[in-house]
């Protein structure tokens, strides 16, 4: 009899508390890496978490993203800036301006975007090229799986 309680009372345990695999907690940060693995001192760093700017309202998901030792945009051909983009596969993306900053070598590339309402599970995070004047995105020079968020 009491073998039995037992196994009721870890079956109800497990029960009422899942494992949670693929949800990530918040706040989170992860190093975006390039894909370029010739760049090797370009890297990023991303920032996932909940802001409620708007009172009345309810939270959204802010992405923050700072990158460092990036190439000019125009030695790729016909980009001239940055972009921060997050998506979820098959689902919705969000692209921001990437803003350098006035430092002479190598700027420092920062933006945020903060209206994110869907669930970040299994979405991605990159700094991509972008042209300002077609608003053409260019491919990935950063990335990372929202996975590897902690």
């Amino acid at each position: 009899m009491k073998q039995f309680v037992l196994a009721i009372f870890l079956i109800t345990i497990f029960a009422m508390n899942p494992a949670q695999t693929n949800a990530i907690s918040m706040p989170c940060s992860m190093v975006l890496e390039p894909v370029d693995k010739n760049l090797k001192n370009a890297k990023g760093t991303a920032l996932i978490y909940k802001v409620q700017l708007n009172p009345p309202s309810f939270a959204r998901t802010n992405v923050s993203i700072l990158a460092v030792h990036l190439p000019e945009p125009s030695s790729y051909g016909n980009y001239d800036r940055y972009e921060g983009f997050a998506f979820i596969p098959g689902e919705i993306s969000w692209r921001f301006k990437l803003y350098p900053t006035p430092e002479e070598d190598s700027p420092t590339w920062a933006g945020r975007f903060d209206l994110i309402t869907a669930r970040m599970k299994n979405a991605e995070v990159q700094v991509r090229l972008s042209n300002s004047k077609t608003e053409k995105l260019g491919p990935s020079v950063l990335t990372k799986p929202i996975t590897s968020c902690k």
